[in-house]
């Protein structure tokens, strides 16, 4: 393996679990991050603001980025309404989100896992007819805060679904940090995804990375300086971080196309932004890690 494509999801994973932020922070956070050489990022979501006051703001954020022509960015949804904003404001790569966990499903998105299903099948010729594509992200795959393991069958029936449904893309979830490299390997060996997306919270994001990697994974997410959570999954702190994924990498010998050094500054821009230290061990350890 010589490459991995990472998406950066600061700008909307990393700042809905943190206090709202002033819009011209939001933006200067997502161009910094869109001159770091990433290929993708996921900009911002389209929620109703009484449910995630932190993206209350999307459409003026989106509107008055730069947009790099070398990035690829997308928007979440969580339902039709948001699918029609996204689409309204542009945006032609679109995720949408599922639990496999119904209770965290309830909780997340008002409705059980079935609905939302059901409510998916409705999108994807919308999103379709509009030239655009849809990525269904199957969160809590690894585990869930309330009803504990998750069978990889139940995951793999979902995506079974959505496939047959039209999704264009499958990406996996550990909502609350609960997956190790053996639940990786479990779940992988019962169906393959597009994309994962670790949290750091018990400290094995890492690890499990470098795990998906040998079962032949090679696009993730990440978030600058580990910013990010899930404000209705508790414990679900801190995505892994995307310049501890790089620095890794890098040194593996593995290309993702970002510039580590403005990657650094764009972490310690997230770091002022929301005025506490974030927990990325690269902006710990101090500039050295800069030289890999």
């Amino acid at each position: 393996m010589t490459a991995v494509s990472i998406r950066e999801v600061a700008p909307r994973d990393g700042l809905q679990n943190e206090n709202p932020v002033p819009t011209e922070a939001k933006i200067r956070l997502l161009d910094a991050l869109s001159r770091t050489g990433v290929r993708r990022i996921e900009a911002v979501s389209f929620v109703h603001p009484r449910a995630i006051p932190q993206m209350a703001d999307a459409d003026e954020v989106w509107a008055r980025a730069e947009r790099n022509p070398d990035v690829r960015y997308s928007a979440l949804i969580p339902n039709t309404r948001g699918a029609h904003r996204a689409i309204a404001a542009g945006f032609r790569e679109i995720e949408v989100v599922v639990s496999a966990s119904d209770t965290h499903n309830r909780r997340n998105l008002n409705r059980s896992t079935e609905e939302s299903l059901d409510d998916i099948a409705g999108l994807i010729p919308l999103v379709h007819d509009a030239g655009a594509t849809l990525e269904v992200i199957v969160a809590t795959s690894f585990g869930c805060p309330f009803e504990g393991d998750v069978d990889p069958a139940r995951v793999a029936g979902m995506v079974a679904r959505v496939r047959a449904d039209g999704a264009d893309r499958i990406a996996f979830g550990d909502t609350t940090g609960m997956a190790t490299p053996r639940r990786v390997r479990d779940l992988l060996s019962e169906v393959r995804p597009d994309l994962l997306h670790f949290h750091n919270t018990r400290g094995t994001g890492l690890a499990n990375i470098l795990t998906a990697l040998d079962l032949g994974v090679t696009e993730f997410d990440a978030s600058a300086g580990g910013l990010g959570g899930c404000p209705y999954a508790p414990g679900a702190s801190g995505n892994v971080a995307t310049e501890e994924v790089v620095h890794m990498l890098h040194d593996m010998g593995i290309d993702t196309g970002i510039d580590l050094d403005r990657l650094i500054e764009a972490a310690e821009l997230a770091e002022k932004i929301v005025g506490r230290p974030l927990p990325s061990g690269v902006l710990r350890a101090g500039p050295r890690t800069r030289t890999v």
